[in-house]
Parts: structure tokens; C-alpha cells; sequence
């Protein structure tokens, strides 16, 4: 770790800060957003939306190195499919009849081989493994000012609508007596999962996003007496597992994505074997 700390001052290496600040600002959202997913239970529709954003990457990457449009790249497609497939998934689970986990197989499954055919006509050479698994360290400075824009942009949502995403999170129908208009809200969630999962595929890989969004919240839910504190100690734990990823990944030269999702893993098994066993030797009151 102390050598990773010293390549992050080190001014020649400005990519390690960027990756290390990167995965601190991005545990915000993360931490956020996925205490309303696990709360909610829509961590299969958090994975399908995730599959679908390599079409928005290799939709951004063609259209920057082939048709010439600089302007839209890899983070600017993976949010526009992202968002589209948030749309979509919503309004089959509100309105469509086909059943909704065919539907979500099928976006998780085009999505993914749409990227692949965009990558595979995109000239020059383009590694999906980058994608597909994580690459903290290929992040730039423009790459970590659009993260700082799409934080700001869930921070401030999610604080304007927090009590009707509680309501939607926990008793839909009785919100929706109450007034509370459960498809707009519901829909709105879906979308700023979208970002979150957009900011996670830079430092976990499309593949392993699901765990990062979930297994801190996991955490969190088993240490929290409301929601606030659900967020904050996921947050923190999101901070703590991409730092620990980072230096450690740095020491043994491994890939960050999955020393952090490995960390994570740990952690959430201790935490349930703990728990396990403290209900095993707790003393029963006579």
C-alpha cells in the first residue's frame, strides 16, 4: 500500500490520482444508489441495464474513430443506452404483458452483442476486456470531470425526491394512494441507477458491476437502523473496498476490478458469518 501511495504523489503518474479519486467521488453514487436497490430488490434489472451500456460504449467508440464524431465517445454512449434501456425496462414493468424476465434477458443479451459488433467495425484495435472487466487506471481527466458532473446530477436528484423514493422503495401501493406518482418516481430510479452503473463499469468492468452497487449496501444493511445510515456506511464501505483494491492491486500487480470486487466479497462473507455465529452463541433471557 505505501508504494501505491507513493506512485499517487509521484507528479509523473497523474493516472493513479485520477483512478483514486475517480473511485472515491464515484462510492458516492454507488453507495446511494445502491441501498435503493438492494431495499428495492431490482438488482436484476440493475444487471440487465448494465449488459446493455457496452452497446452505448461501442456505439461512442465507433461514431468517435470511424464516422469522426469527437464530441460523443465511449462515457457519452454508455449513458444514452443506459438511460434507454432504464426507460425501457420500466415502462415492461408497468405496462407491457410479455413477462418481464424475458424481456430483460433479451436487452441483457442484445445490448451486449450490439457493443461487441460496434467494437469489431471500430478501426484500429479496441480491448473489450477494458470494458468487460475494469480498468480504474485508464481513466482521464475528462473521463473523471464527467464523473464529477454525473455525481452532482445523482446527489442532487436523489435529494429532491428522497421521500418518494422511500415510498416507492417500500410500500408502492400505499404511495400510490397517497398520490404519489409511483410509475414517474419508479422510472426516475431506474435512470440514475443507469448513471450510477455507468461510473461503476470504469472501475469494476460491466460484468462485476452488479456486485459493487450491491454487496456494500449488503453490508451497510446489516449495521444501519434507517436509510440514511444504510447509505453513508455503504459509501464508505464502497471508498474503503476501491482504496484497498487499488493498493493492493498495485503491490501484487493484479487487475483493480476484481482485487475490489474480491475484497468486497471477503467482507460481506465475514460480516454474514459473524452474524451467523452470534445468533448461534447469543444468550437466550429466561
Amino acid at each position: 500500500m505505501t508504494d501505491f501511495f507513493l506512485a499517487v504523489m509521484d507528479p509523473n503518474l497523474p493516472f493513479f490520482r485520477y483512478a483514486l479519486l475517480t473511485g472515491l467521488f464515484a462510492s458516492i453514487p454507488f453507495g446511494v444508489i445502491g441501498t435503493f436497490v438492494v431495499v428495492r430488490k431490482i438488482s436484476y434489472i440493475a444487471g440487465a441495464i448494465a449488459h446493455c451500456v457496452l452497446g452505448g460504449i461501442g456505439l461512442g467508440l465507433y461514431l468517435e474513430k470511424a464516422v469522426g464524431i469527437t464530441w460523443f465517445g465511449p462515457m457519452q454512449g454508455a449513458v444514452l443506452v443506459a438511460l434507454l434501456a432504464a426507460v425501457i425496462l420500466a415502462l415492461v414493468s408497468r405496462h407491457a404483458r410479455q413477462r418481464e424476465d424475458s424481456v430483460i434477458g433479451a436487452l441483457w443479451a442484445v445490448g451486449m452483442a450490439t457493443g461487441l459488433l460496434f467494437i469489431a467495425k471500430t478501426p484500429g484495435y479496441v480491448d473489450p476486456m477494458s470494458y468487460l472487466f475494469g480498468n480504474i487506471l485508464l481513466v482521464s481527466q475528462s473521463d473523471f470531470l464527467f464523473v464529477l458532473v454525473l455525481d452532482v446530477v445523482v446527489v442532487v436528484l436523489v435529494w429532491l425526491f428522497y421521500n418518494s423514493f422511500l415510498a416507492v422503495c417500500f410500500d408502492e401501493e400505499f404511495a400510490r394512494l397517497r398520490g404519489v406518482k409511483t410509475g414517474w418516481i419508479y422510472l426516475l430510479l431506474l435512470c440514475l441507477a443507469a448513471l450510477t452503473i455507468v461510473l461503476l463499469v470504469r472501475v469494476v468492468g460491466i460484468v462485476m458491476v452488479i456486485a459493487l452497487l450491491t454487496i456494500p449496501a449488503s453490508i451497510a444493511g446489516n449495521f444501519s437502523k434507517n436509510i440514511l445510515q444504510m447509505m453513508l456506511f455503504s459509501t464508505s464501505l464502497c471508498a474503503l473496498f476501491v482504496v484497498l483494491g487499488l493498493g493492493i492491486s498495485y503491490d501484487l500487480d493484479l487487475p483493480s476490478g476484481p482485487v475490489i470486487i474480491i475484497i468486497a466479497a471477503i467482507v460481506y462473507l465475514l460480516v454474514l458469518l459473524g452474524g451467523k455465529l452470534r445468533k448461534k452463541f447469543a444468550v437466550v433471557p429466561k
